[in-house]
């Protein structure tokens, strides 16, 4: 099998390196063979037919799931926390294998294939312009890229936005969709004291501006450090006829000034995440959460409050306590005024074969409403 040496630059959405060897594949490669090497650590360039590109990914994805199946993950009433690593770990050595299949693109995001599909304008969508650089890409990203376009085109139903057409969440590329309700339900139902102003700290897809507008309050300056995250919020709020109502604030966490309600809801689970759209649901030594907890009394009003939308499942991985929360509220100089909680409703509370299983039937998901310690 031919080893390249003159390869095209790597799109890589996590920033690896190009693999130390890259080879030459076509449709007359194996999968037995490609997925040995790639469990080696070598990389394919591939040069056949896209659809069986596609069929030989799906061979791969077999045989790294048998492979991590085998591994000691379920043992969640021993220790949750080592089955909860366990399992990150055989998801990014799988992720690792899978993504050493390349589909190289020319200069204006086409795939110089056979049968290849044109993921030119999904491209553009994730990426921007071209570099006019021919370049090659993971196929795994690559689907994930069309994937995302899809989710983009279609939208994303948000019940509590009402039954208009235009209750939907285009959620960008490396942009968390809103398709878990249940954190939503929360601020929808949530009573509202002071509807002249509110921050959103961390406006993602832009939703629960969106909620809050449509709620009667009558401004607010929803922040985000993410250039994707700011222009998907901005395109959503757009299409929801709220931009007239939000304004979008390039911050790390708190913009400028006081308010009568601030509502964060932070990364759930404090880990460190290995891709940009990871970074929706790790916070790695929950320092998005401590930011929060620790900044909040200064942007709040005397009378105001803070709504912290978090679940629980950190606590039942065993990855942080009760407690360690109660003491940043605390140290906050925060008080605890009232909690809702709701239980999850995604498909993963009846999969019984998830390793994560009885961590997630326990879960919670609160929105802690905090205001001012009383001197």
């Amino acid at each position: 099998m031919e080893i390249l040496t003159d390869l095209p630059q790597l799109r890589s959405e996590s920033g690896l390196p190009v693999p130390r060897q890259v080879v030459m594949g076509d449709d007359t490669v194996a999968a037995d063979v490609a997925y040995r090497m790639m469990c080696e650590g070598t990389g394919m360039l591939w040069r056949g037919d896209f659809h069986n590109a596609r069929q030989l990914l799906q061979a791969l994805s077999r045989r790294t799931q048998k492979r991590s199946s085998k591994r000691p993950v379920k043992n969640q009433s021993a220790d949750i926390s080592q089955a909860f690593h366990l399992h990150r770990q055989a998801l990014g050595q799988r992720a690792r294998v899978l993504g050493l299949l390349f589909i190289p693109l020319d200069a204006d995001y086409g795939v110089p294939l056979r049968r290849a599909p044109d993921v030119g304008e999904a491209c553009f969508q994730a990426w921007g312009p071209s570099s006019g650089q021919t370049s090659m890409v993971s196929l795994r990203e690559l689907l994930g890229v069309v994937g995302a376009y899809e989710w983009r085109k279609k939208g994303v139903q948000v019940a509590a936005l009402g039954v208009t057409p235009n209750n939907r969440i285009h959620p960008h590329y490396g942009v968390f969709s809103p398709v878990r309700g249940e954190y939503i339900d929360l601020v929808a139902t949530t009573a509202i004291d002071d509807h002249t102003l509110a921050f959103e700290i961390g406006v993602g897809t832009g939703v629960l501006s969106a909620l809050l507008v449509k709620r009667g309050v009558e401004r607010v300056v929803a922040t985000d450090c993410d250039s994707r995250a700011l222009a998907c919020a901005k395109d959503n709020l757009a299409r929801l006829g709220s931009s007239e109502k939000v304004e979008l604030v390039n911050a790390d966490l708190f913009p400028d000034g006081l308010a009568p309600l601030i509502v964060c809801n932070p990364p759930w689970v404090p880990a460190r995440p290995t891709s940009p759209i990871e970074r929706a649901v790790y916070d790695e030594n929950s320092s998005m959460l401590r930011g929060f907890l620790s900044g909040l009394r200064e942007h709040l009003t005397s009378e105001g409050e803070g709504w912290l939308i978090l679940s629980d499942l950190a606590e039942h991985l065993g990855l942080r306590s009760r407690q360690s929360l109660l003491q940043w509220i605390d140290e906050g100089g925060l008080q605890v005024l009232g909690r809702q909680d709701i239980r999850p409703r995604h498909g993963k509370v009846e999969d019984t074969d998830d390793p994560l299983h009885l961590a997630r039937v326990a879960e919670v998901t609160s929105l802690w409403r905090l205001g001012p310690q009383r001197t």
